[in-house]
């Protein structure tokens, strides 16, 4: 069982966690377009992780509400103009700022959080890495749709290529 505390706090300081990676987004050379939004939209655009991840602690994995909020953000974000790579490492970020709050600020308070901070860390992981695989099958059926119809590529193309099972193609 997690912790409400924990819960709590991803749902009530996601501003917080978002202003927290605002500023590793900043000191990364490797993230052009996100570096490229002014600060109040780059925490907006972070502050939906932190309670959907605290759904995900106290509720457990639903994949159709996570997949859901990943895949939109996939394709948001490659409408946006966003290379996949940037998308992927700034959700890893994310992480990161979650891990570290669990490690530096909630674990040590006392010893049944550290050992309960092991299994929640799994889960935080388990959220983080099935967000990237949703967010990039978004992000691939965006870049599909969007080859398909406006740059007149190729069915037979674009089925070479782009080899997932998108919910809308067919075999």
């Amino acid at each position: 069982m997690i912790d409400g505390v924990l819960i709590d706090t991803f749902n009530l300081q996601a501003r917080q966690f978002a202003v927290r990676w605002k500023a590793l987004i900043r000191k990364s050379p490797h993230l052009k377009q996100y570096n490229a939004l002014d600060d109040e939209a780059l925490i907006e655009s972070d502050m939906a992780f932190y309670p959907l991840l605290a759904r995900t602690l106290s509720r457990g994995l639903d994949r159709s509400v996570l997949g859901g909020f990943f895949a939109e953000l996939g394709k948001k974000r490659m409408n946006d103009g966003f290379p996949i790579s940037e998308i992927i490492y700034a959700v890893n970020l994310a992480q990161e700022v979650v891990i570290e709050y669990i490690m530096t600020d909630y674990a040590p308070e006392n010893p049944v959080r550290m050992y309960q901070s092991m299994g929640v860390m799994m889960k935080v992981s388990e959220f983080f890495l099935l967000g990237c695989f949703y967010l990039t099958k978004g992000f691939l059926e965006a870049t599909y749709t969007h080859m398909n119809s406006q740059d007149n590529v190729s069915k037979d193309l674009l089925n070479k290529y782009f080899r997932d099972d998108f919910f809308f193609k067919q075999g």
